[in-house]
């Protein structure tokens, strides 16, 4: 009698632990938020961590210090997003996938606890925020650090790396380095 309750709850156990892990190891991200219209599940790729939230740290690189994922992937604002909302969705969220997350992201070295925040997408996935700015990598960015992102103008307007001191956006004209020609910052 034991042997088959035994046997009979270990289908149960593994069906927990097989739901448990595809909830929290994806790396797929969110899209839209606020008005932002959502994007099919196809276009959600981006950063998403465990249920204890993603650390945000910081390194230097071409255009001084700025904020980066616990891969080293760096984070950029987008000057399109207004009231700490998300302006990116389908296509663009595709490009530069939105740093989402299931718990309360965790500040690293040189990064202001108090800035790291939340805020709802469209679809109802979580993104990360620093200073009230929603967070997002960019899929040029092939290695850790790495900055082709910064200055691009993309979907309706600019992406920055972002200064972790200040909250705002890094903006060195002279320290371009995507290659392309976004004209005047």
């Amino acid at each position: 009698m034991k042997r088959r309750l035994l046997l009979g709850a270990v289908p149960a156990v593994l069906a927990v632990v097989v739901v448990a892990g595809c909830g929290s190891s994806s790396n797929s991200g969110g899209s839209g938020s606020g008005s932002a219209s959502a994007p099919s599940s196809a276009t959600t790729p981006s950063t998403t961590a465990s249920a204890t939230g993603p650390t945000i740290r910081t390194t230097e690189g071409k255009v001084g210090t700025f904020l980066v994922d616990s891969q080293g992937r760096t984070l950029y604002l987008f000057e399109a997003d207004k009231n700490g909302r998300s302006a990116c969705s389908g296509d663009c969220a595709m490009d530069w996938p939105p740093m989402t997350t299931t718990g309360a992201p965790v500040a690293g070295s040189g990064v202001t606890a108090g800035w790291l925040g939340t805020v709802k997408r469209a679809d109802g996935v979580t993104q990360v925020t620093y200073a009230g700015h929603p967070l997002y990598t960019y899929e040029d960015d092939r290695s850790a650090g790495q900055t082709t992102g910064q200055g691009v103008s993309a979907f309706g307007a600019e992406w920055y790396v972002v200064n972790p001191a200040s909250g705002s956006k890094v903006d060195n004209d002279d320290e371009h380095d995507s290659g392309s020609d976004s004209g005047g910052y």
